[in-house]
């Protein structure tokens, strides 16, 4: 039996804030390790904008205040491509598409973790320095680990890999609209006006929104958030 036909669907739920979010992800592994499940790797995507980030440190507070053994966070925006690296293949215009991503790298991370014996070093993002630095968060060899990005259910090379490797992966649903509206005051908070910032996110994170989308059939949940 697959985690899709073990799971209820949530679709149907009552959209939630972040905070309701993480509670019912952190219910749904509760209940998964009750039953016996053995649960390394918990997946959060959805496109940006969703507030993953958010959500995943909630569900970290939340199982570890339920007694759950947490290993360690291993974001996906740890393998963003460097800047340089980018300006390098001409992609620096399009940062965030999926292929601006280590995403082998991300594979080898997860491989790693399912397989490692020893503290497992994964990289992180800075958002202030706008780059990927690597071994900020340590993963250990029991408990869960969580991960979040964007792009955990993409059947394309190397993120279908990766999804093979990701035990419960939750696709968190949120509306375009606010999704859209979320990334203009994002980019505003990195310093752009609000006319370049719309012109971003109208011409670089709409086709990123419109692709992970597609994805969400590819979860074993869908929890609807506002």
């Amino acid at each position: 039996m697959t985690p899709q036909d073990s799971i209820e669907d949530e679709t149907t739920l009552r959209r939630g804030t972040s905070d309701e979010v993480a509670h019912r992800i952190a219910d749904l592994v509760v209940d998964q390790v009750g039953a016996g499940r053995q649960l390394r790797v918990l997946g959060i995507t959805g496109p940006p904008g969703t507030g993953k980030s958010t959500v995943t440190t909630a569900v970290a507070d939340l199982l570890k205040a339920r007694g759950i053994p947490l290993a360690g966070l291993a974001p996906m925006d740890g393998f963003h491509l460097s800047n340089s690296v980018l300006e390098g293949l001409g992609r620096a215009d399009r940062k965030g598409a999926p292929d601006t991503f280590d995403v082998w790298g991300y594979v080898a991370l997860l491989t790693r973790i399912h397989g490692a014996d020893h503290t497992v070093l994964a990289p992180g993002y800075r958002r202030d320095l706008h780059e990927p630095v690597a071994a900020t968060t340590a993963v250990r060899t029991r408990g869960i680990v969580l991960t979040e990005g964007n792009y955990l259910g993409l059947d394309e090379d190397g993120w279908r890999e990766a999804r093979g490797l990701i035990d419960l992966l939750v696709f968190v649903d949120t509306p375009r609209e606010e999704v859209l509206r979320r990334l203009v005051a994002r980019q505003e908070a990195f310093g752009r006006d609000h006319i370049d910032a719309s012109h971003w996110v109208r011409t670089v994170d709409a086709a990123n929104i419109d692709l992970v989308a597609a994805t969400r059939d590819r979860a074993d949940v869908i929890i609807a958030a506002r």
